[in-house]
């Protein structure tokens, strides 16, 4: 690429537009905008799926269990999610949902039939953890829980009859059984998605059969809390299966669907992902290529969406995403176990500022997975836990809950390897319910500091205050004997003056601001 198409590259987002120029020193306007969207919350979602350890020997280890445990359920995992302020939990999957059958993981655990789990390790488990031992975890959290029902094979009434287990307060079969099972009052769940991955582990359906298969479902879902809403989620589309967006929202009536879904793993090659800790700079590079890719799957995926929903009524939900590399050596393949560097922290802080400048559309989000599988926040061995740098970064980034996207413009210098670019920097910002200002600043160069000039004259800030997460190589990580060689850090030398905001990124770097 030369320079006079280097001046000339625009990539175009959905709350804020950035010229991509080579150069180090950035200036930033952030406008205030009162019709700019709410960050929902739910984009800063998680995923356990029963796969690998994420459930058994993660998060749950038994009530016998000598590691200190709520009803079976890890109290230092508990903890750690609630210091996160974890939104909402999609749980049994994933390829999983749609060969589980609820029934079978309720009542005594002793009588509960075993399955085996063909899609991650033919393992057998004993369904001995279920929709209470589930749900009950969602209320430790004060998370939300986000059910995926079985479409491919289950029936219509089994999925009706589990939301009727749930939800129902009054009499009726399964809310009985429910209470014969020593739950009195419901759960009240509001988040189903109505399969997962229709187009392959669900089915290997076509776009037309699933949306007909939806409709039925959905028609038989019933609110049964009277207390709110469902949140229907069709099973959507991989990367840039844009047809398979538009055939959904072409198919299904308005009136039964909240939303749909979309899956996008940061992955460089499928036959060959590459190790999570031994990459050298040339696969970081690819991998921030094909993390970057989400901000044209988004944009594109709402385009159609506008298209058959100019009101914007349906949201668009990112219910898988994240980094996907070998397995740690020695470790089962199907377990899908691997270790987390900085590069998996570029990936977060990356990712969740293309979420939060796609806030019209996007409203929640899953990052795959919450323990001991792909980008996990939390890793577990016997009694220890550690946290990933990805666990920081979303704990770093919960300030924009909720928050009011606040719409930014700059211009970004360019990432280069191997003739092709990327921008170095990734930026987006919010104001909360107390009128406070956060920024969340990325800057994926693996060699280069930008320093930042952010012009907060309209915001009414004298000062900031910051973290920062980043270390001496991108391939370091946190390991059981070194938990915290990667953990965040007070920023200093954040500079105000005459309504600038000054500040320096340091390569492959996470900051987030504070406006005091």
């Amino acid at each position: 690429m030369n320079s006079l198409s280097k001046l000339s590259l625009f990539i175009l987002m959905a709350a804020h537009s950035i010229s991509v120029v080579a150069q180090s020193n950035v200036n930033v306007s952030l406008e205030l905008n009162a019709e700019a969207p709410q960050i929902s919350k739910h984009i800063y979602g998680h995923f356990a799926e029963h796969l690998g350890r994420c459930i058994y020997g993660g998060f749950y280890v038994g009530e016998d269990s000598e590691i200190p445990n709520l009803d079976g359920v890890r109290k230092d995992i508990i903890a750690a999610l609630r210091e996160m302020k974890i939104p909402n939990l999609r749980w049994p999957g994933g390829c999983f949902a749609d060969t589980y059958h609820w029934k079978d993981g309720i009542g005594d655990k002793a009588s509960r039939p075993t399955i085996v789990n063909q899609w991650w390790g033919g393992v057998t488990e004993d369904n001995s953890f279920g929709t209470h031992d589930f749900l009950n975890l969602c209320e430790a959290l004060d998370t939300e829980p986000y059910i995926s029902g079985n479409i491919g094979s289950g029936t219509v009434r089994e999925f009706a009859d589990w939301i009727q287990y749930v939800n129902h307060d009054g009499v009726s079969p399964m809310a009985d059984l429910r209470r014969e099972n020593g739950r009195e009052k419901p759960w009240d769940v509001r988040f189903w998605g109505l399969g997962n991955e229709a187009w392959g582990c669900g089915g290997h359906m076509t776009a037309s059969y699933y949306a007909n298969l939806y409709r039925q479902y959905a028609t038989y879902m019933t609110d049964w809390s009277n207390s709110s809403d469902l949140y229907r989620v069709a099973s959507g589309a991989s990367d840039g299966n844009y047809n398979w967006t538009e055939v959904l929202m072409k198919n299904i009536p308005k009136n039964l669907i909240e939303a749909v879904a979309l899956h996008s793993y940061s992955v460089i090659d499928w036959s060959n992902k590459g190790s999570a800790t031994d990459f050298s700079d040339t696969q970081y590079f690819q991998t921030m290529q094909r993390a970057y890719k989400m901000e044209e799957y988004i944009s594109k995926h709402a385009a159609i969406m506008d298209q058959y929903d100019p009101e914007n009524t349906i949201d668009l939900i990112v219910d898988e995403w994240g980094g996907w590399y070998d397995v740690e050596p020695g470790t089962n393949p199907g377990f899908l176990y691997q270790q987390n560097t900085m590069r998996d922290a570029m990936i977060a802080g990356m990712t969740l500022n293309i979420f939060n400048n796609h806030a019209e559309r996007v409203k929640m989000a899953n990052l795959a997975q919450t323990v001991n599988v792909l980008q996990a926040v939390i890793l577990t061995e016997g009694e220890k836990l550690i946290l990933t740098p990805t666990y920081h970064v979303l704990k770093m980034y919960a300030v924009h809950q909720d928050a009011q996207l606040i719409p930014v413009n700059f211009e970004t210098p360019l990432f280069e390897k191997m003739g092709e670019s990327l921008p170095a920097l990734s930026i987006s910002a919010s104001k909360d319910q107390n009128n406070q200002i956060h920024i969340s600043l990325v800057n994926i160069d693996d060699t280069e500091t930008h320093e930042v000039s952010i012009d907060v004259a309209q915001l009414g800030v004298n000062e900031f205050e910051g973290s920062i997460l980043v270390s001496k190589a991108l391939q370091d990580y946190n390991d059981f004997d070194n938990p915290e060689v990667i953990t965040p850090k007070p920023l200093k030398n954040i500079k105000v003056k005459k309504g600038i905001a000054t500040v320096e990124l340091p390569p492959f770097s996470v900051v987030v601001l504070e406006g005091k």
